[in-house]
């Protein structure tokens, strides 16, 4: 049989693109992160509520406001701002949060939920102090940087909010990607914890792609809030080194292309009342019948 001419190979080249670019726009999510990505692992109908429907009504947890802040501080203090002024910018953050986007618990009354905006405001001033202390060193390129990227297989474009971009103290000409994390406590897996890893290839791609240049770590920097009583450090340093991470990074491409194949069909999405975090929204949601058809 005669080989197809170059003409009719360039035309169904065409078409193949043609119909992929068809399928992605009918997505219901223009890019993939590892926030939505795992929002839709945990809590399907509170990943469609986010990263679908777009809306932001689910009140905060204080800890993720106490970590918030000290990424903000954090932003401040390596690109340049001094230590006090660092700090004083995430306090100012917090108390610009009105009470309706706090979830505070068991704190009813207003009595209480002040005193609890207190202990927040307290948390973060300890918290960033453990850190500040003795802040690791590196020559800094980026500083919250985020971008978009896309990699060859994958159906959609990936995004990744990387806390700094740095150059690389073990191989030249190379980067560092550096990453902040504030804790109840440090992580019994450290840097083989899946987490870690499926977030360090979403930055691995949107670093290299638009720094152009080769990336080699993701450095985990762990920062406990509350005091050791044994005096040892607050800070636990882990790193995952991408010359490493081969089966990783095939379990990274096959995960994106189930998601995206996940999201791509007609689906109705459902509550996972055992969400820690938004389990409870997620069900009245369904309960309501507020969101799809």
């Amino acid at each position: 049989m005669a080989a197809p001419s170059k003409s009719r190979t360039q035309l169904e080249a065409w078409k193949r693109e043609a119909e992929q670019n068809r399928n992605v726009s009918e997505l219901p999510i223009k890019y993939w992160s590892h926030s939505s990505l795992m929002a839709l692992l945990r809590n399907p109908l509170a990943w469609y509520k986010r990263y679908v429907e777009k809306i932001y009504d689910t009140p905060r947890n204080p800890s993720s406001i106490v970590g918030s802040a000290a990424h903000l501080a954090l932003q401040h203090f390596y690109g340049g701002i001094a230590k006090e002024g660092a700090i004083e910018l995430g306090l100012e953050y917090i108390r610009k949060i009105p009470d309706f986007e706090i979830n505070f618990g068991k704190a009813k009354s207003k009595a209480a939920q002040k005193a609890r905006r207190i202990q927040i405001e307290e948390e973060y001033v300890q918290v960033i102090n453990f850190y500040l202390a003795k802040p690791p060193k590196h020559k800094v390129l980026g500083v919250e940087f985020s971008a978009l990227a896309t990699v060859e297989g994958l159906p959609l474009p990936i995004k990744a909010v990387s806390d700094l971009v740095v150059e690389s103290k073990i191989q030249p000409g190379a980067l560092d990607i550096v990453d902040h994390k504030f804790v109840e406590s440090f992580s019994k897996d450290k840097a083989g914890k899946t987490l870690f890893v499926m977030q360090a290839i979403f930055n691995y791609y949107v670093v290299r792609e638009n720094f152009h240049k080769p990336v080699r770590r993701f450095i985990i920097y762990e920062c406990k809030k509350s005091r050791n009583k044994d005096g040892s450090s607050q800070l636990k340093r882990y790193v995952i080194d991408f010359k490493k991470c081969d089966e990783e990074f095939k379990v990274f491409h096959r995960l994106l292309k189930d998601a995206t194949q996940e999201i791509s069909r007609p689906r109705l999405y459902l509550p996972n009342p055992s969400d820690m975090f938004e389990g409870e929204n997620s069900f009245d949601i369904y309960r309501l019948g507020l969101l799809g058809d």
